[in-house]
């Protein structure tokens, strides 16, 4: 039964001292490389019960069974594990196996881990959520229920120190190995080619340079399929997170035939895929991911950190020397992030929030992480959780009872209660079918949502969870409807109805807009959506997942977003409607009459649009100008007749709409806006026209910069006194025209005029025009209009 002593690793020689070191510190660091037998020599060699957190339901599983053999036993006896759905444990089980997110679950039902001597974090370089969220649960109540309770990090690239700090200050214990030497080549893609093509194609160089298996990492199960079917007549074996346990055990044991593995991130750490001595990596990884002003949380693919690029290199050389062909340029490899982006930093944070919520302290204040919770997005969490009724309302936030089911559920806030309240509506069979499918995070084979693709294990262990819920609600028409109905339980504010008719964008009620791909759920008005992302540079979200919907069943689904409300703006004209709205979708519309409602729209569509919706006569603007000619001159108190100013004093009167803006007189507030008692000199310090030695009456002009009178020379003869206005402060500046109304000369100043520049004036000008006077003394001849 021990005989696992004799398996000789890298970590062999340091077990003794883990162990001492453990029981002295009582907490403790490992960093080891992949492939040194830290996952599964080490919690065999721990005293008492050992817990062992592993990010992934595969690698639980597959870690039990590599120490349950190591053992001469089968599973379940001496180590165990336990995943979602899946448990093999015993009596006599002193190793158990959990994947991170059920010890957190675990915790949350007994924080003092009544038995367990020592907790294993295994994999902590990889900061996911549940294991980040983990650690600051375990050290919590390590602080106050079990300080003798023995924490143990292990990680194969990880910034230790601050590890070790969050721990205690624990030793950190470091293991080298002399790792097989593994080749790199580059394989970038070529122009225009998709990553599966690139993967394929690299995947084909390796089968022909290298011996044994080739694994390759793809972003997400999409690019697998894809992938899979480029490569014809090659024995391909898929392995990611959704698939069955059998299938997965089958892709990490050795194969007869030369195998491709064609793996997921799950394949980076914790598990050994036997016979691989070439990898192609396509550089990528599929990530959560939350666009908060979108709202759209879900997937996103980014490239990996040089951390991950390392690891799965590393994958080729575990059991002899092999070859990694990267799926990028060699020039970019030097720009990649140095480690992965915490999950926590980036993702959602809704499950997150219920956790804290449900060990009492919704803000997370008071516990130790390694990254704390951005506060924006944990508020976020705390405000779905409300909707969702499973925190009370703040500033207490305490959790309530459907909070603490929803929890105890182990989905994500959403899902669980799609699972709950639609199982009330459609059946716990229904119900746990459609939320099997949105819990999967493999991309759909088709963009419409069906049960069909529904794990069968998984949509049954949920109905199981759910089968006392009793229906008193009238359940949909269709299994259509009934899809759709869960869907929008989950996601409400992802309710979309299409903008216009043949439109491919549909606006959904949270307020963004999304596109539906070509050829499919082809005339759906309405739409439950599951998932839409938004690529950079795209102004509308895609469509990923969606059922077909309908207003009736939108305003059932949803009824916490329908809103009736007046709706009184301006958008080009008047629009006066009282509204019902699903979000921001609005359903219906009638006639409003709101007087002041309506004159707020108006004034609002006079500043967006200007004052030039006004009637504005030859006469308003000369007033307006005038107005502002006694401003710039005299100041106080005559007022700067701006846009601002003469709205301020715009009388409405009955107007309602854009074209009865258009009979308001515009004068009419202008000279509202002449100051009492000054106004009575309106006309006398900025007259309309002025007098001269002819006789005519001619209309100054205030449009520029100083009062201008535009005068034939022959009117003026005689006229030496410059005019002068506003009390003689500002001189009016002549334009002395020819005969025929054109400008011969500008002066401010007509007896300098009369002496140097008339004589010049007349020379040119009697020529020309021989019917009309040009003496030659100006200062003696009478002025004459013709």
């Amino acid at each position: 039964m021990a005989h696992w002593h004799t398996v000789e690793l890298p970590i062999t020689g340091v077990l003794d001292e883990l162990v001492r070191t453990l029981d002295a510190h009582g907490t403790a660091v490992l960093v080891a490389p992949p492939g040194t037998g830290k996952t599964t020599l080490v919690p065999l060699a721990l005293k008492g019960r050992v817990v062992v957190a592993e990010p992934r339901r595969i690698a639980a599983r597959a870690a039990a069974a590599r120490m349950a053999s190591l053992l001469g036993e089968p599973v379940g006896r001496t180590v165990g594990y336990s995943v979602r759905g899946d448990r093999k444990t015993s009596r006599d089980t002193r190793i158990e196996v959990v994947t991170s997110g059920l010890l957190v679950r675990r915790l949350q039902h007994d924080p003092e881990l009544a038995g367990v001597d020592t907790v294993l974090l295994d994999e902590c370089h990889e900061r996911h959520l549940d294991a980040d969220l983990l650690l600051a649960l375990l050290l919590d109540a390590r602080a106050g229920l079990r300080p003798d309770l023995k924490l143990l990090a292990t990680s194969a690239t990880v910034a230790a120190d601050r590890l070790a700090g969050l721990l205690g200050d624990a030793p950190v214990l470091r293991v080298t190995a002399a790792t097989h030497p593994v080749e790199t080549a580059y394989v970038p893609p070529l122009r225009g080619e998709r990553v599966e093509a690139c993967v394929a194609r690299a995947v084909r160089r390796a089968l022909s340079e290298v011996d044994g298996d080739v694994l390759a990492f793809l972003p997400g199960v999409a690019e697998i399929r894809r992938c899979a079917a480029l490569l014809d007549g090659v024995n391909v074996v898929p392995l990611h997170g959704r698939l069955g346990s059998a299938v997965q055990d089958a892709a990490l044991r050795p194969g007869a035939r030369r195998r491709v593995v064609l793996a997921t991130a799950i394949a980076e750490s914790s598990l050994t895929v036997p016979g691989v001595r070439a990898v192609v990596d396509s550089g990528l990884s599929r990530v959560p991911r939350v666009d908060h002003r979108r709202g759209l949380a879900g997937l996103a693919t980014v490239r990996v950190s040089a951390a991950v690029a390392d690891q799965r290199a590393g994958r080729a050389g575990r059991e002899a020397a092999g070859r990694v062909y990267r799926c990028w340029p060699e020039h970019e490899h030097s720009t990649l992030p140095r480690y992965p982006e915490p999950e926590i930093r980036t993702a959602d944070l809704t499950r997150l929030a219920l956790e804290l919520a449900c060990w009492g302290v919704p803000s997370g204040e008071g516990l130790a992480w390694w990254d704390a919770p951005p506060p924006g997005a944990l508020d976020a969490g705390r405000a779905v959780l409300r909707a969702l009724g499973a925190l009370e309302p703040p500033p207490a936030d305490r959790i309530t009872e459907r909070g603490r089911r929803m929890a105890d559920l182990g989905l994500h806030p959403r899902l669980t209660r799609a699972l709950l309240d639609g199982a009330a509506l459609v059946g716990a069979r229904t119900a746990a079918e459609v939320v099997a499918v949105l819990d999967d995070d493999r991309t759909a084979a088709s963009v419409e949502l069906s049960t069909r693709d529904a794990d069968p294990r998984e949509a049954r262990r949920l109905a199981a969870r759910v089968e006392g819920v009793r229906s008193d609600h009238r359940p949909p028409s269709t299994a259509h409807d009934a899809t759709a109905l869960v869907v929008a339980l989950a996601y409400p504010e992802r309710l979309a109805r299409r903008r216009s008719p043949g439109s491919p964008v549909y606006l959904m009620a949270g307020g963004t807009a999304a596109e539906l791909p070509e050829g499919t759920l082809s005339g759906a008005e309405w739409l439950a959506v599951a998932v839409a992302d938004r690529e950079p540079g795209r102004s509308h979200g895609r469509i990923r997942l969606a059922a077909r919907a309908s207003e009736e069943l939108a305003r059932r689904a949803a009824p916490t977003l329908l809103v009736e409300e007046d709706d009184v703006r301006w958008d080009g004209d008047v629009v006066a409607e009282r509204v019902t709205r699903l979000g921001a979708i609005t359903l219906s519309g009638k006639p409003l009459n709101d007087p002041e409602a309506t004159r707020r729209a108006l004034l609002a569509g006079l500043r967006a649009e200007g004052l030039g919706l006004l009637r504005w006569s030859a006469d308003a603007t000369r007033t307006r100008e005038r107005l502002a000619f006694l401003h710039r001159v005299l100041g106080e108190p005559w007022p700067d007749p701006t846009d601002d100013a003469v709205l301020a004093v715009l009388d409405l009167g009955a107007a309602r709409r854009r074209a009865d803006l258009a009979k308001i007189d515009a004068e009419h507030a202008v000279r509202a806006l002449l100051p009492w008692p000054a106004a009575a000199r309106f006309d006398e310090l900025a007259p309309d026209r002025l007098e001269v030695p002819s006789g005519s009456r001619i209309r100054v002009d205030y449009s520029g910069p100083e009062p201008v009178l535009p005068v034939k020379v022959q009117e003026v003869f005689g006229w030496t006194d410059t005019p002068r206005l506003a009390d003689g402060r500002a001189p009016v500046v002549l334009h002395l025209l020819s005969p025929a109304g054109r400008p011969t000369a500008v002066t401010g100043d007509l007896a300098s005029f009369w002496r140097t520049g008339y004589p010049r004036v007349r020379s040119e000008l009697r020529g020309r025009y021989p019917k009309h006077r040009w003496p030659e003394d100006p200062f003696t001849a009478t002025p004459a209009r013709r």
